[in-house]
């Protein structure tokens, strides 16, 4: 699953890094090193130009964190589903119309997992890890937008789609964020590409190859924590002895 990410980039270096255009009278976000589930969040939409004869452009807009759909009777719904896994995009009514016309991607710096470590005083001890490029670059999470309400009240979800883990990530947790590589954003963002086979080919294992590892501090499992301190690398000896005394009690798993 992805619980929590990382999104710290300003709104005018992702307009460069996704070609995209900035939605008219969307709020700056600031950074955010501890996203969770109903938080305000960057996403990249394609758009239908307003004028006649123009292509359709890439749209920077800020979302809400958890998916609901048109039909739902309650936005309270959306705090469940900020994961849609892959395996059920097709099927599940909740995402079936969204992956068909609604494709999005997530910008992030990278994101959170909890691996168990094991047991104290009877309790499962969880060391948090960042996956992050190691190469300092963005991350884009495959994702699905909808649109609930009626104007002026409409509100903007997104959801991020969940993959089995690949390579050396599943020694940390079984499922990870679906990573698109720049060469696939096109295609992902084109309601005109269809085929479940050519859109959801897994995150190949040289993506996760080039990721590290990084485990951190427990203080990221407290959604009241921010700042680029939940980012430092920690001693896992050291992380050992704060899980002695204070479990990571309010991570999302």
């Amino acid at each position: 699953m992805c619980g929590r990410y990382a999104a710290s980039n300003s709104p005018d270096d992702l307009q460069v890094e996704f070609e995209a255009i900035l939605a008219d009278n969307a709020p700056p976000l600031p950074a955010d090193y501890n996203v969770a589930p109903t938080d305000p969040a960057y996403a990249v939409r394609t758009r239908k130009s307003k004028e006649p004869d123009q292509t359709p452009y890439r749209e920077l807009s800020v979302v809400r964190w958890g998916l609901v759909p048109s039909w739902a009777k309650d936005r309270k719904i959306g705090s469940k589903m900020f994961n849609a896994r892959m395996e059920s995009l097709v099927d599940k009514p909740a995402f079936r119309s969204a992956f068909e016309r609604r494709r999005a991607l997530i910008p992030a710096d990278g994101w959170y997992e909890w691996k168990v470590t094991g047991a104290a005083e009877g309790r499962v001890g969880k060391q948090p890890y960042f996956m992050t490029p190691e190469d300092g670059s963005m991350l884009a999470f495959a994702g699905l937008w909808e649109i609930w309400g009626t104007k002026p009240d409409l509100l903007l979800t997104c959801a991020v789609i969940t993959i089995p883990a690949v390579g050396p990530l599943a020694e940390i947790h079984d499922r990870m964020p679906f990573v698109l590589p720049r060469e696939r954003w096109d295609a992902w963002l084109d309601p005109a590409e269809q085929a479940p086979s050519t859109l959801l080919e897994p995150t190949s294992l040289a993506v996760v190859e080039g990721l590290e590892r990084r485990p951190v501090g427990v203080d990221v499992g407290n959604v009241r924590n921010n700042g680029p301190e939940l980012l430092e690398r920690v001693d896992l000896g050291r992380a050992d002895q704060e899980h002695a005394q204070q479990l990571s009690f309010d991570n999302p798993e």
